[in-house]
């Protein structure tokens, strides 16, 4: 499955030890994220992370484009809801192109450890039925 993996600056810790927690998950999978989360991943996991910009020049569209043309499984998003973003609008869409293209996002641990264990079970053969 392609895996977004996205964190907002105060965010990026949960983000990289959540992907410590889960390797053994994770790399069964084919990872991308925004540019400075994915860097801190790989290089606390030697995940192989795809990485696109930053989301503030274009990482968050450059994931929504891959959701767009069904080449996205699963976003996790972890979100910074105290702190504005000066790309919301960005943010926004791709929130919108997840339930546009019924793809799951969670913004938060608690659903990430959720949704990883329901990989890890297997309940998201469905989607390699979709594309």
């Amino acid at each position: 499955m392609n895996i977004a993996l996205i964190a907002h600056d105060k965010k990026k810790t949960d983000m990289v030890n959540f992907s410590v927690a889960y390797t053994h998950i994770l790399n069964k999978h084919s990872l991308f994220a925004t540019g400075t989360t994915g860097k801190k991943i790989s290089e606390a996991t030697g995940l192989e992370v795809h990485r696109f910009q930053s989301g503030p020049l274009g990482g968050d569209q450059q994931i929504g484009a891959k959701i767009a043309n069904n080449e996205m499984d699963l976003v996790i998003f972890f979100r910074d809801p105290l702190t504005a973003q000066p790309h919301e609008p960005d943010i926004s869409a791709l929130i919108r192109l997840c339930d546009v293209y019924q793809i799951p996002l969670v913004t938060n641990l608690g659903g990430a450890e959720i949704m990883i264990r329901a990989l890890e079970d297997g309940y998201f053969d469905w989607r390699n039925n979709v594309k």
